[in-house]
């Protein structure tokens, strides 16, 4: 592992990263998360005495990142329009560096169904799915993914519109209610066994945390709201299952094209197998949030953390 402490540590030795616009809000379903990571990653870069300007993004970006006259952005938006590649795309058009993966990643990433036929082309495993319809044998589609599921719309993070299923009126009713968030909906089977998740900076995985949760999965309150959510790091893995996740974490990471910092998802059976769920290019930054618990592990603070992320737009 880099000591990325000897590279943030020294504010004296910081570039000029000149005027920083942290970009949070946004319009998406996961507002409220995210105006809580920017003001926490606004509040990080302050104490490296960086110059920052929130912006809290609504309708009209392109106005508000004139008006900001920024050199550079953090990118803090969770979800459409912030996570999808939009923002990116935007700012790549403006010729504003940010942070985090370039447009066309973010989108694929963006895509839970894109993102697994990805992994799978390249024989990363990812559980069984199906993408749900209208017109849908219910029953026959969770028969398929071994009588237990997971609905999501495709396009959501945060596990917003999320709901666990093991009958088909169970799977019918959460497709209806996951299609207020978006117009396409997975179904995953479940996969039983310890979840983890593996942070990636600058090339590296950091180390895996493991998630425990006492509600039926880790669900947006089990995320952001809950404090009996258990959080290991060290994950309690052997060295060599925990170079094995990370190595893992890396190359789905890797294989969709995302570069910078992130954070893949992932699951591990009885047998002891991983498998992939999803990767997130915008992970949140609260007090609850996972990529700073895994830096601290690693030796950073969380101020460190956000300057490192930072460098990458130099």
């Amino acid at each position: 592992m880099t000591d990325y402490r000897s590279q943030v540590s020294n504010t004296a030795e910081l570039p000029n990263f000149g005027r920083v616009a942290v970009l949070y809000g946004g319009v998406s379903a996961e507002r409220d998360v995210s105006l809580k990571s920017g003001r926490a990653v606004a509040a990080g870069l302050r104490e490296k005495s960086i110059d920052v300007v929130e912006l809290d993004i609504g309708e009209h970006p392109v106005a508000q990142l004139l008006q900001a006259k920024c050199d550079r952005a953090f990118i803090a938006l969770h979800g459409a329009g912030g996570e999808d590649g939009k923002m990116q795309a935007l700012l790549d058009l403006m010729g504003i560096p940010y942070t985090g993966s370039r447009h066309q990643a973010s989108a694929i990433a963006m895509d839970k169904l894109k993102t697994k036929q990805i992994w799978s082309s390249v024989g990363l495993p990812t559980p069984k799915h199906a993408l749900l319809t209208e017109s849908a044998d219910w029953g026959s589609v969770l028969q398929s993914l071994h009588g237990e599921a997971f609905v999501k719309p495709i396009h959501e993070g945060s596990s917003i519109g999320m709901r666990f299923v093991v009958t088909a009126s169970e799977l019918k009713s959460a497709f209806d209610e996951a299609k207020h968030y978006d117009r396409a909906v997975l179904a995953e089977a479940k996969v039983t066994g310890a979840e983890y998740t593996v942070a990636i900076l600058n090339g590296q995985a950091l180390p895996p945390i493991k998630l425990e949760t006492d509600h039926v999965f880790y669900d947006y309150d089990a995320k952001y709201v809950s404090n009996t959510t258990r959080y290991l790091c060290p994950c309690g893995l052997s060295e060599e299952k925990s170079m094995e996740l990370k190595t893992l974490a890396l190359a789905a990471f890797n294989a969709i094209g995302c570069s910078a910092w992130g954070r893949v998802d992932i699951m591990q059976n009885r047998n002891g197998e991983f498998y992939l769920l999803e990767v997130n290019t915008v992970p949140g930054m609260t007090d609850h949030s996972l990529v700073p618990m895994a830096a601290k592990e690693a030796g950073l603070t969380f101020s460190d953390l956000v300057t490192e992320i930072l460098l990458q737009t130099i």
